[in-house]
């Protein structure tokens, strides 16, 4: 499934630990990819990623980081 992560709403965000969480949630991105995807997303652009495995859990990241998202399917 696609994910279009479209913002991040938290006064300061954490971007090591929203970094991680893409890292854990997406498919073949790396530590070095999520940090990329981080800084754009933060930046004001939206990132699109691929979750094919356990999609609750990554729906629930998502929105414990603060980051908007919508399901591109």
């Amino acid at each position: 499934m696609t994910i279009n992560l479209l913002s991040c709403d938290q006064d300061r965000p954490d971007r090591r630990a929203i970094a991680r969480m893409i890292g854990d949630i997406a498919d073949g991105v790396d530590h070095n990819l999520a940090n990329e995807l981080t800084d754009i997303l933060l930046e004001g652009s939206s990132v699109e990623i691929e979750v094919s495995f356990n999609e609750s859990s990554a729906y629930r990241a998502l929105r414990k980081a603060g980051i908007d998202y919508e399901i591109a399917e």
